[in-house]
């Protein structure tokens, strides 16, 4: 039996594979399932052009758990290794310092494939790996390499009987767990599901080797790509449609996008993109090789030209990861525009669940957004849809302030602010429904890239000063008794509340609260992140309508101060309930007191 000393130039090998990829452990069984891939997709290659003229037979590999002999099995029949092979490719490690290694690649979350590692990865979770061989070559004798996780290795011949390469993982007490079915059963599903050679596990074929992102689309019908969705997502809803991504030059890619229902949602709708290399898995963190926005899409991308197993400044950093950043960002707008383009009502049905991811593009990746401004949409109360040109042009007469500005008003809650949405309609002014998690930052984004264009929120003033316009109105009211009804309300109202006495229309609101839109919006945002604004008492304005009838009839007729101050009280609860902010024990007591003009 020959003995000798694994080729690792400087320090042991061993001790860095288990502390540095520990974390990632199970990663060992895709590394070992896919160099048996390798080594039967080398014989076909072989028998293909001539050189191997036996009979190819069953080429599935198969997964053996011996749970007895605590045992994990990965059996080939491919091109297996002669004698000399296997002195080449598994006692030759070629590191000039495993120092130097760890400092080089410390900030890694995993190294193995890339770097030649596959096969010792095993070592992270076997006190001894063996492996059984038979290099188709006619003649060839068997052999057997064993080792236990040291430079030490021992190899011999052996009897074995028929070509291929066998594996096997003599599982330790901490790994255990790799001798679970359940647990291989996971891992196979995870790593190896599309791989191209048919892996058998516990008798049965686990892997699609043919997945439709391989094949040409012009072969594909509607329900090839819906059915491989189902695979992808078994419990997932239909999705709206899809891209087929399919490029061989500069670099080589192909994949299929598919565009989720994502009603309103962004967290839960994340990493649901798979990337694979020549079929084989690799992450579903994709934020360095695709767009965040686009991190919304479920589907698969498979590249050979995407550098893995290498730092985030290194992949941000290489040209073949820019220019699929780029193709797979311009594939989505074309496809976006070509929907628009060729069945705009069909999109516009579509566009509540796509409105977000498209909104999201905009914000944060410019060409998108150069692209999308001919297919983003804005849509009405009336459930009418513009493109941000003929929004603009809908509103250029009438929502037009004395600064020529094109005010756009909108509002987060039609229930909410169904008043002032009535009282801006009397106005003859159009709202927007802009309600999902990200239309504050699109409002913002939209102000900063289109000319003299700007929103506001429906309760962000009266009606009558949404838009502000030369025009005045006189108050009915004199200076005098404008005087006292704010002195009067500056006496009830809490922190935050600024009042204001305006000369408004008689059908207006006697009280109306308003959020100035800056405030509201430096608010909100502050919130979203967690900033302490967030946590401050809210800021706003409790207009007072001094054109309002009730004002002369009820407050300034009222015989003293506590009748006064109950006047006051009430028009102002009525006023915080129209916001939905009189709550808890005030507004018990508001309706108690209502309930009392009945008796």
């Amino acid at each position: 039996m020959q003995r000798g000393n694994i080729s690792v130039q400087t320090e042991n090998i061993f001790p860095i594979i288990k502390q540095f990829l520990y974390s990632d452990q199970e990663i060992f069984l895709r590394e070992l399932v896919s160099n048996a891939v390798d080594a039967t997709n080398k014989l076909k290659t072989l028998s293909r052009k001539g050189i191997f003229n036996g009979d190819l037979g069953d080429t599935a590999i198969e997964v053996i758990i011996d749970e007895a002999a605590k045992t994990l099995t990965i059996r080939d029949r491919g091109i297996g290794m002669t004698e000399e092979e296997v002195n080449k490719y598994l006692n030759q490690v070629a590191f000039s310092s495993a120092s130097e290694f760890l400092e080089k690649y410390k900030d890694e979350n995993s190294i193995i494939g890339h770097f030649g590692l596959g096969f010792y990865s095993a070592f992270m979770v076997a006190d001894k790996v063996e492996v059984k061989t038979l290099s188709y070559q006619d003649d060839s004798e068997g052999v057997t390499w064993s080792c236990e996780g040291n430079p030490e290795y021992g190899m011999e011949a052996n009897d074995k009987s028929g070509r291929g390469t066998d594996i096997v993982l003599h599982i330790s007490e901490d790994s255990v767990e790799f001798l679970g079915k359940s647990r291989i059963e996971g891992l196979l599903e995870k790593y190896c599901k599309f791989l191209p050679i048919e892996i058998r596990f516990e008798g049965e074929i686990i892997n699609n080797p043919e997945p439709i992102w391989k094949k040409n689309p012009v072969d594909l019908t509607d329900e090839d790509y819906l059915n491989f969705y189902k695979e992808l997502h078994p419990h997932g809803q239909p999705p709206l449609f899809w891209i087929h991504l399919n490029i061989d030059h500069p670099f080589s890619l192909t994949g299929i996008l598919y565009f989720p229902e994502l009603n309103n949602s962004l967290e839960s709708q994340r990493n649901k993109i798979q990337l694979y290399c020549n079929q084989v898995y690799v992450t579903d963190d994709l934020r360095e090789i695709v767009p965040e926005f686009l991190t919304l899409l479920h589907g698969v991308i498979d590249s050979p030209d995407i550098p893995l197993n290498v730092s985030r400044s290194y992949l941000q950093s290489d040209k073949n990861v820019r220019q699929i950043r780029n193709y797979i960002t311009r594939k989505v707008a074309d496809k976006l525009h070509d929907l628009f383009k060729s069945d705009r009502k069909d999109y516009q049905v579509k566009w509540d669940n796509i409105g977000t991811l498209v909104k999201y593009g905009m914000i944060s990746e410019e060409k998108f957004n150069e692209k999308a401004m001919k297919f983003a949409l804005l849509k009405n109360l009336d459930n009418e849809y513009f493109t941000v040109e003929e929004y603009k042009a809908k509103i250029e007469v009438n929502q037009q302030d004395k600064n020529e500005r094109l005010i756009g008003i909108y509002t987060t809650s039609p229930i909410e602010h169904h008043s002032f949405v009535e009282a801006a309609k009397t106005y003859g002014y159009d709202v927007l429904g802009m309600d999902t998690v990200i239309d504050n930052h699109f409002m913002q984004h939209l102000e900063a890239k289109v000319d003299k264009l700007s929103f506001t929120r429906v309760d962000a003033n009266t009606a009558e000063k949404l838009i502000e316009k030369d025009e005045t109105r006189e108050s009915v009211l004199s200076e005098d008794e404008q005087n006292t009804v704010k002195a009067a309300f500056e006496g009830q109202v809490g922190v935050g509340a600024t009042v204001t006495v305006e000369a408004l229309s008689p059908d207006d609101q006697p009280v109306i609260i308003t959020k100035p839109e800056f405030m509201r919006r430096m608010r909100e945002m502050s919130a979203m992140q967690g900033m302490a604004m967030g946590d401050m008492p809210e800021a706003f304005n409790v207009v007072i309508n001094t054109n309002h009838p009730i004002l002369s009839s009820k407050l300034l007729s009222a015989e003293n101060e506590t009748e006064q101050g109950e006047v006051v009280k009430y028009l102002y609860n009525l006023a915080l309930l129209n916001q939905g902010m009189l709550k808890g024990a005030d507004l018990s007591a508001f309706i108690n007191k209502s309930l009392g003009f009945l008796n």
